[in-house]
């Protein structure tokens, strides 16, 4: 069954938009967006100061109680395919030598509309 428009792969787009700008508006530098690899995806990856960040986003196209906060759908799982895909990035990068951070964005509906942006520095370490 195909998603409609508005479904949730628009709202994830929307939501690492929000994310992209969050980050952009605090100084960062947006290296990649979407970056790939045969291990998983990337969804941003940004230049803080020395700081390289990994930044997972997810995001919620409605307001409900029941589905939890969003940054709870980091998994164990999710995080060793993120730190994966992460040491693939690196390899090829010229930015391998600086410290790395991985974050993970919630971004969710705003009251009155909008998104709100919540981010959680260091969710989690490689190693």
């Amino acid at each position: 069954m195909a998603e409609p428009a508005g479904g949730r792969a628009a709202a994830g787009r929307r939501g690492e938009a929000a994310a992209a700008l969050y980050y952009q508006k605090r100084g960062c530098t947006l290296l990649a967006h979407n970056y790939r690899t045969r291990l998983g995806e990337l969804d941003l990856v940004l230049l803080e100061g020395g700081t390289l960040v990994f930044a997972e986003v997810k995001t919620r196209a409605v307001r409900s109680s029941g589905w939890g906060a969003p940054g709870e759908a980091v998994g164990p799982n999710k995080r060793r395919r993120l730190l994966l895909a992460a040491r693939q990035y690196l390899r090829a990068s010229p930015y391998r030598e600086l410290p790395v951070r991985f974050d993970v964005v919630e971004v969710t509906p705003a009251p009155g509309g909008g998104l709100l942006v919540h981010c959680i520095r260091g969710a989690f370490e490689d190693g």
